[in-house]
């Protein structure tokens, strides 16, 4: 009976160790994503169909801007910005994604924007940005040598990029994506990315 005692708390013990360590874990994920659009002209399906997903997979969603005003999309999609560049904090976030379009020339030269990108790259988030909006990156020194991929290639190979033409491309924590038709793809590969850091 007292070797049945023993047992038994060795085997409790045991179990609330577990709990503790997948406790642990789930904390040390915030399950939680910025996503960086233009005040104008960001690309709708580039922010819809990735916002979807994420939430599909249980992520929740901060939308920031350069300011709180409603943003609209190229095709007419509008959207109230959470907060501003300014506020966000990275450690807050298991992503980073900048969304395109052609208003994404906004941050090109902004460095706030590449701040919040450097931080994420820094703190090894998941830093993603697709069709024209990895020029923010590269302009922001974090392609160099990178494998990436653009709407505008000779903006990220002039800032020594390695260009590849590929729908989507990952080099370790930062992933890019070619435009709208790729956006699917983008936003799984950014999940894969959070699941596995």
């Amino acid at each position: 009976m007292p070797g049945f005692k023993i047992k038994m708390s060795i085997i409790l013990a045991c179990l609330a160790f577990l709990n503790l360590f997948y406790s642990l874990d789930c904390y040390s994920k915030t399950h939680k994503i910025v996503m960086i659009i233009a005040s104008l002209n960001f690309r709708d399906e580039e922010f819809k169909v990735p916002k979807d997903i994420f939430e599909k997979n249980g992520y929740s969603i901060t939308v920031v801007s350069g300011s709180l005003s409603l943003s609209v999309g190229m095709l007419g999609m509008k959207v109230r910005p959470d907060i501003t560049l300014d506020k966000v904090k990275v450690d807050d976030f298991d992503a980073v994604v900048f969304i395109g379009g052609s208003g994404s020339a906004e941050y090109f030269t902004n460095e706030l924007a590449h701040k919040i990108a450097k931080d994420a790259v820094a703190k090894g988030k998941t830093l993603g940005a697709i069709c024209l909006a990895p020029v923010i990156l590269a302009n922001a020194g974090l392609l160099k040598g990178k494998k990436a991929t653009c709407n505008d290639p000779e903006s990220i190979i002039k800032k020594g990029a390695d260009y590849t033409g590929r729908s989507v491309e990952q080099d370790g924590k930062i992933i890019t994506g070619i435009g709208p038709e790729a956006a699917k793809e983008f936003a799984e590969t950014i999940l894969r990315s959070c699941k596995n850091p």
